[in-house]
């Protein structure tokens, strides 16, 4: 009703005398009904639409042939809202119709079929739903249909490509479903066809290559399969082909024909085989060619240095080996060159140099050696230098000072040395600036920010020197800072005009003086790290106008005073480790207001004043650390009460003189796994904490408790028996009578039970020893029985090209007869290892993995092997490739010449020198492969088996994590047993292993340390030198307290090295880190992140000295 009346006063307002509608023509009576359908019409038509005209052709939009008749509706931009009304069929001369980029909805109306004079429909940009009406196949003079970014679905009517004369169709950005009719080979006329971004499927019909007139083909975002024709060669007049994020398969079968014209060839994203195609060299004009992630393998040919007009060359994410060809120094034109995150070896080819136009160089995330060519530091043009996860090394030469339009260069992970030239930013407004893990020595160059454009700046984990400059301070734009693990000194500068900048990271080295007030000016800061320095002076209160800070860490420095209050200003706070300082105090019962934190430390300090009942009342906090501090007093109450403290997962109130009991209030702490009540005073008994289920480690050591241990506490009398020690009238039930007897438990005393209560303790041993023993039984006959099938499998194991997908399948099942015995290598618990030779340097390991079936499906270990694969860090093997069976996976990865490190240090006869410098680099290497999936995966991986067998060793003895990923794949399979699912290996379990199955990190650096051990002493993990049953890690912590004498224990061939001072204390560092990692208690044992800190700062301490 209101729709009719405001159209009624729409046809009255554009009336000056309205008598009749009669003096109006047909087509202007056509035009004023489809008004009726527009929800909001523009104020021109509604002042140029006159109903007393005798004629439309003077209205706005509208053009009319010389007999009056409307042939023309242009209507574009207008900002119309509505429905396209059927009325549209009235006009029987309409041969152009353009209603584009207005807010038209509903659907297209069926009846535009009916205008059989249309030449051109442009209805884009709008708002179109439903389907493409099958009538619009009747307009067979039309030449012209753009119906793009619209919400129209359905299939593409087949009627449209029966329009003789169509030679542009734009559909793309809608919904259309279906596959692409195979009669579009019919139109010989077409020049034009977009169909991308849609929800088109089924193959690309090889009828497409009759369309002789077509230079136009977009069909990029889609769910199209199969191959890509081989008639696509027969479109000698193709200019753009675009196939990009579809399911495409099969190899590249373009270059071949005449493809002189062709200048766009996008294909990335697909699942392609084989090569590069050569015949790409033949397409001259190409001026961009991505292929990017689509599984190609092989090297770059050659041929693409005939590609002269080429400016973009994209082959990023794939397989791609061998040698970067010289000849594309021959591509003049060429701005982008991206070959990222493939297989690269030897080095950059100084033809790359020649490149005069290149503003983006991308050779990231391969395995190229070498310098970076000086002639490529001379190109002038250069914008952004990415090579960062290599091997390469050299200096930073001097050219680089006047690239005047460098903005990013990232070279992290790379062996690069020397001073980073003083000048550098000067000239150049660099934009962003990436030097981690590298050996840059000297200061930091003192003008990177001097263009006021620097964004990120990243220098972490080299050998720096000198103090920060001061125009660190005063850069505008800069949003991270991270200087961690350097050598650097002095103050901190003042952080003065920094209000974008949002994280900051300067641990690890040895700043002093007083941390600035003016951080307080860094109002978007989320994370300020200035840990493990040697900062002093008070904590500003002008930290608390940070009101997005997220996490605050100044641990490990001298840092005294009181905490301030004003803390509590920081509302987003979530981590807050002020611990290994010197403040005192009590601590502020206004942290009750920082409702997001989780953790929080602050022991090894000085506070006092009691427990503060307000750091219970924060809901989310699961960490807390106040041990080693003055607190005093006795433990609230309120640490139980309510449901604000149940998230906390780690307590540790260890070393404050606490007094009297354990109050029940703490047995609600339901998700509690870590607890830490040692050296204090508290008494009574452990009721309380035995009712603690979730319980993990518990630490009550050197206190006054009475009474039995709860039952539910006995398995960490038995994990951590000193975790009980230093309670005098502390006693448990053994039970003896059940056959048993108190010797396990002799660190502390037995209670004086009845007999009955003794008997039982024989009961509870016994069923032990008989679960035990079944447990191993099953454990062997299970390993006996996979044994036996896999031998049984193995002779007669044959794979199709059909079956494996890949042709790399078939050469890899040929180059070792169907994987005969003659090729294995090593056998182990997760499999069988196949020595691959393809080529003089094509040499791979071939992991056969045994298991039927995946919980999740094929999809679910896809899924987990594709992440294993995506995982790249220098010292984590790469997964080259792989296959899934029914009963089996085949992992393929690079051989390792030297392979694992348990040969080197065990097997090899006779056995190599190894140098200290060698070992030091192994073990730092391996640590910092095994930090990089603890802490930057995501999700985190768990390795679940670190062993020397599991570290190979490549042709420079550079270490490579192997094997990661694959415990939990078998974990997950279907045949996966609670025998199984032990896994690791015996002597590098950790002690909690031997009760529970769950693996964790700290698992992960128990194992580590025992490999550090073996590195030390080259000695085996169970050696008869260590008598009885004492593995490397007693004999080594007994040795050493003894005698803290290296030389007793380390391997007798590195003695004579000890000559230089610095390297013996640089062993005993490394060795104390390696007991440190191997402590009982894993809460004592330190994150990889903090193993690489220390090992970094054990070899910087010996290069300083020799310095």
């Amino acid at each position: 009703m209101k729709i009719a009346l405001s159209c009624f006063l729409l046809i009255f307002l554009l009336s000056t005398s309205i008598l009749s509608v009669s003096a109006l023509s047909s087509d202007g009576t056509t035009l004023l009904s489809l008004v009726r359908h527009w929800k909001v019409v523009p104020p021109a038509i509604k002042f140029s639409w006159n109903a007393s005209d005798s004629t439309p052709c003077s209205w706005l939009g509208v053009r009319c042939n010389p007999d009056n008749f409307v042939d023309e509706l242009n209507l574009p931009n207008l900002g119309i809202s509505g429905q396209l009304g059927p009325e549209i069929a009235y006009l029987k001369h309409l041969t152009s119709i353009d209603l584009s980029n207005n807010s038209f909805s509903g659907s297209i109306p069926s009846e535009l079929g009916n205008c059989s004079l249309l030449e051109a429909v442009e209805l884009s940009l709008n708002s179109f739903s439903g389907e493409i009406p099958e009538s619009l196949g009747d307009l067979q003079n039309l030449q012209y249909l753009s119906l793009f970014s619209n919400s129209l679905g359905g299939e593409i009517p087949e009627s449209l490509f029966r329009i003789p004369f169509l030679d542009t169709i734009y559909l793309n950005n809608n919904r259309l479903s279906g596959s692409i009719p195979s009669i579009v080979g019919n139109m010989s006329e077409l020049v034009s066809l977009y169909l991308y971004n849609n929800q088109l499927s089924g193959t690309i019909p090889s009828s497409i290559g009759n369309c002789s007139a077509l230079q136009e083909l977009y069909l990029n975002d889609n769910l199209l399969e199969g191959v890509l024709p081989d008639s696509l060669n027969n479109l000698d007049q193709l200019v753009s082909l675009y196939v990009e994020n579809n399911n495409l398969e099969g190899r590249i079968p373009l270059g071949w024909g005449n493809c002189m014209e062709l200048r766009n060839l996008v294909l990335s994203n697909n699942q392609f085989s084989g090569g590069v195609p050569p015949g790409f060299g033949n397409c001259s004009s190409l001026t961009r060619l991505a292929a990017v992630n689509c599984n190609l393998s092989g090297h770059i040919p050659s041929s693409l240095g005939q590609l002269t007009k080429l400016t973009l060359l994209y082959l990023s994410e794939n397989k791609l080996s061998g040698a970067i060809p010289p000849e594309l120094g021959n591509c003049k034109a060429l701005s982008d060159l991206q070959l990222y995150g493939n297989q690269l070896e030897s080095e950059i080819p100084t033809e790359l140099g020649m490149l005069n136009a290149l503003q983006t160089l991308m050779l990231f995330a391969n395995r190229l050696s070498g310098e970076i060519p000086t002639s490529i530091w001379k190109i002038q043009r250069l914008q952004n230098l990415i090579v960062y996860e290599n091997n390469l090394v050299g200096e930073i030469p001097q050219e680089i000072t006047e690239l005047k339009h460098l903005t990013n260069i990232s070279l992290f992970d790379n062996q690069f040395t020397g001073i980073i030239p003083q000048g550098l930013g000067i000239n150049s407004s660099l934009t962003e600036v990436d030097f981690t893990r590298n050996k840059f020595t000297g200061p930091i160059p003192p003008n990177l920010c001097f263009r006021k454009q620097l964004r990120k700046l990243i220098l972490g984990q080299n050998h720096f020197q000198g103090s920060i400059p001061s125009d660190i301070g005063n850069c505008f734009t800069l949003t991270r800072l991270i200087l961690k693990q350097n050598n650097l000194t002095g103050t901190l500068p003042e952080f003065v005009e920094n209000p974008n900048l949002l994280f900051m990271d300067l641990s690890s080295n040895s700043f002093g003086g007083a941390i600035p007030s003016s951080l307080g000016n860094l109002t978007k800061i989320t994370s300020v790290d200035l840990s493990l320095n040697k900062l002093t002076g008070h904590i500003p209160s002008e930290l608390g106008s940070l009101a997005d800070l997220e996490a605050l860490n100044l641990s490990h420095n001298g840092l005294e005073g009181l905490l301030p209050s004003e803390l509590s200003g920081c509302y987003k706070l979530s981590e807050l480790d002020l611990s290994h300082n010197i403040l005192n105090g009590t601590i502020p019962s206004s942290l009750r207001s920082l409702k997001e934190l989780t953790i929080l430390d602050l022991s090894e300090n000085r506070f006092g004043g009691g427990i503060p009942t307000s750091v219970f009342q924060l809901g989310k906090l699961s960490f807390l650390q106040l041990g080693s501090n003055q607190l005093g007093g006795s433990i609230p109450p309120s640490i139980g009460l309510g449901i604000e403290a149940q998230s906390l997962r780690l307590l540790n109130l260890s070393s404050n003189g606490l007094t009297g009991h354990v109050p029940q209030e703490l047995r609600n702490l339901k998700m509690l796994d870590h607890l830490d009540l040692c050296c204090n005073n508290l008494s009574g008994s452990l009721e309380a904490i035995g009712e603690l289920h979730s319980l993990t480690e518990a630490n009550v050591s050197h206190n006054a408790f009475s009474g039995p241990v709860p039952p539910a506490l006995m398995k960490l009398v038995i994990s951590f028996p000193s975790s009980f020690i230093g309670n005098p009238d502390l006693c448990i039930n053994c039970r003896p009578q059940a056959g048993g007897s108190c010797q396990g438990y002799s660190t502390i005393k037995s209670c004086n039970l009845q007999s009955r209560k003794r008997g039982l303790k024989h009961v509870h041993i016994a069923i032990i020893v008989c679960g035990s023993f079944l447990f191993a039984l099953f454990l062997v006959l299970g390993i006996s029985c996979l044994f036996l099938r896999h031998k049984g499998r193995e002779q007669n194991l044959l794979v199709s090209a059909e079956e494996g997908a890949s042709s790399l399948l078939n050469q890899v099942m040929e180059a070792t007869e169907n994987l005969n015995d003659r090729y294995v290598i090593g056998r182990g618990a997760h499999g069988t290892v196949y020595k691959v030779t393809l080529g003089p340097t094509k040499v791979y390991a071939l992991k056969k993995l045994a298991f039927v079936g995946f919980k999740g499906g094929n999809t679910s270990m896809v899924r987990e092997i594709e992440t294993i694969g995506k995982v790249r860090h220098r010292n984590l093997i790469r997964l080259e490739d792989f296959w899934l069976r029914n009963e089996y996976g085949l992992l393929l990865y690079r051989y390792m010449k030297n392979g694992s490190l348990h040969d080197v240090l065990h097997e090899a006869r006779p056995p190599p020198l190894l140098e200290w410098n060698i070992r030091y680099n192994i073990a730092l290497g391996t640590a910092q492969g095994l930090s990089y999936l603890h802490f930057d995966c995501d999700p985190a991986i768990i390795h679940r088996d670190i062993k020397p067998m599991n570290i190979l060793l490549d042709s420079e003895l550079e270490p490579h994590i192997s094997d990661f990923g694959v415990a939990k794949l078998l974990d997950e399979s279907v045949t996966s047993t609670p025998s199984s699912l032990v896994q690791g290996t015996i002597g590098y379990m950790a002690p909690e292993r031997a009760f529970s199955t769950k693996s964790s990190k700290e698992c992960d650096v128990y194992a580590y340390g025992v490999v550090l051990l073996e590195l030390v002493t080259r000695k085996k993990v169970l050696d008869p030198l260590f008598g009885g049953d004492v593995d490397i890690v007693g004999w080594v912590r007994s040795a050493w307290s003894e005698t803290e004498d290296i030389e007793t224990i380390v391997d007798p061939s590195l003695v004579h090295e000890f000559i230089d001072s610095s390297i013996k204390e640089q062993v005993e560092d490394v060795l104390l880190v390696a007991l440190r990692c191997t402590e009982t208690e894993p809460s004592a044992r330190p994150s990889m992140r903090d193993v690489v800190k220390q090992l970094t700062v054990a070899g910087s301490r010996s290069r300083s000295k020799h310095a």
